[in-house]
């Protein structure tokens, strides 16, 4: 009854049923892999290529795997460049089977950790069979080489290679957000290498969180407040503000700032601007809360333009909705610097957190140190008064929660679950800006989507990997132009577009992307960024209308048919995309399903054909954008009835062809019957049985006997 209350007063998080919402949950191509041009690397017997660090300036992408991290090309991946191996030892092994873990699955190296150091070397860190260990990496002349200076990761990667993290790298300091355990009951969000401080122990603080992401924004930069940069962490947790008797997981987002030294005698080594809200993606006709599965940071300019990516998923499997919803930084601030704070009270013999009507001290509890601050002679956190302290502990997290941009999601699907998201931008013909998003999904393949005036159109889904095998992680290269991807048993690499498999103008004006558009000239889908800009006037491209009337007419070339009465004649058809409708036309008059007409998927069947089913049968692929219909492509067939007076004069060559066939195969069974009657006959009479003629030639005296036999035969027939 409680967990119902709860879910009643749940507030924004929970829209009723009769709201409606148009879903665009059809990709409009569905392709392969192959066909967009993309790559596969795997390794054998290497697995869970899973971490991936870009260096653009080396020309190469790290990928991290189970025990071994390559170095691959990074504008073809198939080019293994340099690897190196990094396994358990077998005393680390066998203490971590004899803990209780799997040897196959837990107690090996999985690489979480890999990030660039100011100097140009990496960072990088594994689980170690649950033995969290780092180490400094570098590549130079083509190798790749750890430096074994190998140390503690505990509280920088997890023990448990299944279990969720988040790390950066921020002026050579270490922000990771794990559990710190064995067991994985202790969390925190630490930083490190050079200097920790971390979260307090308190369930206030985390309550059993799953890690997501974690991004630096440099918001210290041209700030007329003196502010600092900030690091946030986003992450999924118990709600404590809920029902304390059913367990109920909430998305939350948090933030801590880059110079928080902790506090002097209260939070020592810890932070005190760790502060935290509730992150809401409102999923309409739903009553759950989406939990956040993937971030992704786009900064078209300076920070305070930078927006928030998210994917989320329901945290109950029977539903198959998944979504993406943004968040702007601006957004995200406002609750942090000028929202009310959450108090815990008692109420009947339970604790609930409700929203504080306390005063709130000054300087703010879990502001960063800005010029106000300075002024009032707080110039570190160190400074801050206990009272300040002393609350920004007691209430970590905000009343008010943070709502996506436009208060709904970006994109909703039913489908395979959503598991990673990056975004790309991209100028258009007229010079337009459009934010191309590349979705991972449960299913392993990328969704490429893009949002035109509120409308969310899925340009296509690309397969990468088998359906089994999700896409764990997505990096980009904007310096190359590809997407790289990774899963459990492979790493594959596509370009952002392929405009080449769009076949006809109609095709390619009409799939809305804004990589592409139809030149007139060479009459074929070109790339928009490869185009001179003189030649614009002759390149069709509508993206907010999806308006293909500038292509030109293109006549179907027309298929002639011969069928014999009481045949069934099948005519293919395939559609022009997974969003045209096929309709089928005979002698200019729509064809209806009945028992002579049947419509199987993209073919129309002629069940028992007779003379008067000969015709003209067009198909036609239609494919509605902005309320009109456009005939996207067309399959022309010219139904006859066979000659028989010519079907007669081909008919005896055909009979005779047949009589060879079956006389052939005739031949070749009488001469099998005659060598099995043959080879029962020796055995029969004992010229060579089997048991006698497995031994020596002395031993089997029947073999001998037969072998005198043939010498014999033969030296009558040479003296003859």
């Amino acid at each position: 009854m409680l967990f119902l209350l709860i879910l009643f007063c749940w507030g924004p998080a929970i829209l009723t049923f009769g709201q409606v919402w148009p879903l665009y949950g059809t990709p409009r191509k569905t392709v392969t892999l192959s066909s967009y041009g993309g790559h596969v690397f795997q390794e054998e017997g290497v697995w869970n290529y899973s971490t991936m660090l870009l260096r653009e300036d080396m020309g190469v992408l790290i990928l991290g795997a189970r025990g071994t991290i390559f170095a691959l090309d990074l504008n073809k991946i198939i080019h293994k460049k340099a690897m190196v191996k990094w396994e358990v030892i077998p005393s680390t092994q066998e203490n971590c089977l004899m803990r209780g873990k799997n040897l196959e699955t837990e107690c090996q190296n999985y690489i979480r950790i890999l990030h660039k150091m100011p100097d140009g070397r990496m960072y990088v860190c594994g689980t170690n069979a649950f033995n969290p260990t780092c180490d400094y990496m570098s590549y130079t002349d083509g190798n790749l080489s750890l430096e074994n200076n190998q140390h503690e990761g505990r509280g920088k990667c997890p023990f448990d290679p299944f279990q969720g993290y988040a790390s950066e790298l921020v002026d050579g300091k270490l922000y990771s957000a794990t559990y710190i355990n064995f067991l994985g009951s202790e969390s925190a969000v630490m930083r490190s290498l050079n200097g920790n401080i971390r979260t307090d122990d308190i369930s206030s603080w985390l309550r059993d969180p799953s890690f997501v992401g974690m991004k630096h924004v440099a918001e210290g930069e041209e700030n007329p407040e003196g502010d600092d940069d900030k690091i946030y962490i986003f992450f999924n947790e118990a709600a404590m503000e809920y029902d304390p008797y059913n367990k109920l997981d909430v998305s939350r987002v948090a933030r801590v700032c880059k110079g928080d030294l902790g506090g002097l005698l209260a939070l020592a080594r810890k932070w005190t601007t760790f502060l935290k809200a509730r992150l809401d993606c409102p999923v309409p006709q739903t009553r759950l809360p989406f939990l956040i599965q993937d971030v992704f940071l786009f900064c078209p300019g300076n920070w305070n333009t930078c927006v928030f990516y998210g994917v989320f998923t329901p945290q109950m499997s029977m539903l198959q909705y998944s979504a993406v919803c943004t968040y702007k930084i601006q957004d995200i601030r406002e609750v942090f610097s000028k929202g009310k704070f959450k108090t815990v009270v008692n109420v009947d013999s339970f604790t609930k957190w409700v929203k504080s009507e306390e005063d709130i001290p000054d300087p703010r509890p879990g502001a960063c140190i800005n010029n106000d601050a300075r002024q009032k002679e707080f110039l570190t956190s160190l400074n801050l008064p206990v009272k300040t302290l002393q609350f920004v502990r007691d209430r970590p997290l905000m009343d008010q929660a943070v709502e996506p941009s436009s208060q709904q999601p970006l994109l909703v699907k039913k489908g395979a679950a959503f598991t990673s998201i990056v975004v790309a931008s991209t100028t258009a013909l007229d010079g337009s800006i459009h934010q191309v998003m590349f979705i991972g999904t449960a299913s392993g393949s990328v969704l490429k989507a893009v949002n035109y005036n509120g409308e969310t159109v899925i340009i296509e889904e690309v397969q990468l990997f088998a359906h089994s095998e999700p896409v764990k992680i997505l990096r980009l290269s904007t310096t190359v132009g590809q997407l790289y991807a990774g899963s459990e048993v492979a790493a594959v690499q596509m370009p952002l577009s392929a405009c080449g498999h769009y076949t006809s103008c109609m095709d390619c004006v009409l799939a809305r992307d804004p990589y592409c558009g139809w030149d007139l000239i060479s009459n074929s889908c070109v790339a928009i960024n490869s185009l001179h800009p003189n030649t614009h006037s002759q390149v069709i491209q509508s993206l907010r209308d999806g308006n293909p009337s500038r292509c030109p007419a293109v006549e179907s070339p027309k298929t002639i048919k011969f069928f014999y009465p009481g045949n069934v004649v099948s005519l293919l058809c395939e559609p022009g995309s997974n969003l045209a409708q096929v309709q089928w036309h005979v002698n200019g008059h729509p064809v209806e399903q009945n028992n002579v007409y049947e419509i199987q998927h993209n073919r129309l069947l002629l069940l028992n054909a007779t003379e008067s089913n000969a015709g003209h049968y067009i198909c036609t692929s239609v494919e509605t954008s902005k309320g009109e219909d456009y005939i996207i492509q067309t399959a022309t067939y010219e139904l006859k009835l066979q000659d028989l007076v010519e079907d007669s004069l081909g008919q005896p060559l055909v009979q005779e062809q047949q009589k060879i066939f079956i006389a052939l195969i005739v031949i070749v069974i009488l001469l099998t019957l005659v060598l099995l009657a043959l080879v029962v006959w020796t055995l029969y009479k004992g010229y060579c049985a089997i048991p006698s003629c497995s031994n020596s030639i002395e031993e089997r005296p029947q073999c001998s006997n037969m072998m005198q036999k043939w010498g014999s035969i033969e030296r009558v027939q040479q003296m003859n």
